[in-house]
């Protein structure tokens, strides 16, 4: 089928790792705006944690997908990474570049797997927390502690190195490249990765500093 040659093709693999960036990345906005009720007040991040969980099956359907979407973004860059070092290990491969790649994308691989390991220990935390105890009180104990809230802030510093190219590479993979617009481009490409770095880098700070102390 033409639809399957065209996944399993170049193209298609970027276009699979755009999709799938941009639907992380809507995911990251939602997310972003229901741990920002943590700087509002216990009560109020309570609240919002027992109407999102008063909802189990809405949370497992996204929760798949979420996984699923991930796990797929995963896999195809690190194919897509496996082809470029192929490539770039050939005898026929050229050796200078006409413009020398950023810090951001030589290291999307790894900041890739520091953030699948970030998920990985965060999801582990929060499932398998004592049920007795609110969700309020467990975000307090876990981003309070320095040693999980180190992991925390450089996970998020990861993600917005990762967030700097691969926001740029996804709206050049979706035809987004305009003079008329690149300036504003090359903005967001700043603008959204440390938004989203002093959001949430900010909380672990927000408890250790004492200002949540009152949380």
């Amino acid at each position: 089928m033409w639809f399957v040659s065209f996944l399993i093709s170049s193209i298609g693999k970027k276009m699979i790792m755009a999709t799938t960036g941009l639907l992380l990345f809507l995911f990251l906005c939602t997310h972003v705006a229901g741990n920002a009720t943590i700087y509002m007040s216990r009560e109020v991040f309570q609240g919002y944690a027992d109407e999102l969980h008063s909802h189990p099956l809405i949370v497992l359907v996204f929760s798949t997908l979420f996984l699923l979407i991930f796990l797929l973004h995963i896999g195809t860059g690190l194919f897509l990474f496996y082809q470029n070092w192929k490539v770039s290990r050939s005898r026929y491969a050229v050796s200078t570049r006409v413009v020398k790649n950023t810090f951001a994308s030589e290291t999307m691989p790894y900041t890739g797997l520091i953030i699948l390991a970030f998920l990985l220990v965060h999801i582990f935390s929060f499932t398998f927390s004592a049920e007795d105890v609110p969700i309020s009180e467990t975000v307090k104990q876990l981003l309070g502690g320095f040693t999980y809230s180190l992991f925390y802030i450089v996970s998020f510093i990861a993600l917005a190195f990762h967030l700097s190219h691969g926001f740029w590479s996804m709206l050049q993979t979706f035809g987004v490249n305009h003079p008329r617009y690149n300036f504003i481009i090359s903005k967001l490409t700043l603008i959204f990765p440390l938004f989203f770095l002093i959001m949430f880098a900010g909380i672990p700070l927000y408890f250790m500093t004492g200002l949540g102390a009152s949380f």
